[in-house]
């Protein structure tokens, strides 16, 4: 375990705790949370942040899946094969993480958050309403892909899945938003078990820092919660757009003159 000092602790922890806030309205608190650790432990491997990253998440996303569940009660049958199949292929996508270099992730990283902060930024308007596009058999092969493909990602890689799961399943399979947040929680917090489970054999995962930091992303999303409700997602897109391009230009600049 890399050692970390006081500040870097507690600079993580305002990373998770943001990312939490965000991911509970707009989806993408990853982006804000695992470049922060890219930042904060230059010195862990891939594994390591990865891992530690999915278990802070999964506290966050756990508790978005249980609210929305609660209150827009999404459909089982879709939603078993696309949790089942995303935590298959997340747990794929962690095998082969682990060979990732740390050389190749930063600049991963970096064009995945050039492309979501341009997605944010000319989002449009899709989603108002649910115009399934499968039926019957193809409805749920069409889950099962969207999960095991987001799902080997999520265990690769990891930032943006929540809102490459949500896009997916209004632009691929024709759910509203709502909907489609309420199954890509639920997809997420599997994508989350599934990486945690192999990392966890590997020894990867920081689980002190990690608790920590899920602690104070499950604050954030409560409290992101409230604040979507009072100021609605216009206001907390553009303090995601501010972030992020923020940490496209800090890790810009480890990948080109670091």
């Amino acid at each position: 375990m890399p050692d970390v000092s006081l500040l870097t602790i507690v600079f993580l922890v305002i990373a998770a705790f943001s990312a939490g806030w965000i991911d509970a309205v707009v989806g993408g608190g990853g982006l804000i949370q695992l470049p922060a650790m890219l930042l904060g432990l230059p010195n862990a491997s891939p594994a390591q942040i990865l891992s530690t990253n999915k278990i802070s998440s999964l506290f966050g996303t756990t508790t978005s899946a249980v609210t929305f569940g609660l209150k827009v009660k999404p459909d089982r049958r879709t939603v078993l094969p696309l949790a089942i199949l995303a935590a298959l292929g997340s747990a794929a996508g962690a095998l082969v993480a682990t060979q990732i270099p740390m050389s190749w992730f930063k600049p991963i990283v970096l064009v995945l958050l050039i492309g979501v902060a341009i997605y944010t930024w000319v989002k449009p308007d899709l989603g108002s309403a649910t115009v399934l596009r499968f039926d019957g058999r193809a409805h749920y092969v069409a889950a099962s892909l969207v999960g095991l493909l987001i799902g080997f990602y999520d265990g690769a890689v990891g930032p943006g899945t929540g809102s490459f799961l949500i896009f997916a399943l209004v632009g691929l399979m024709g759910y509203n938003f709502l909907r489609a947040s309420a199954k890509a929680k639920i997809a997420n917090v599997a994508t989350n078990l599934g990486a945690i489970l192999v990392f966890a054999a590997h020894g990867a995962p920081l689980w002190r820092l990690g608790l920590i930091m899920g602690l104070a992303n499950m604050l954030g999303g409560l409290l992101g919660a409230r604040t979507a409700v009072a100021r609605g997602s216009r206001f907390v897109r553009v303090i995601f757009l501010v972030v992020v391009s923020a940490l496209i230009l800090r890790l810009g600049y480890d990948v080109f003159f670091g």
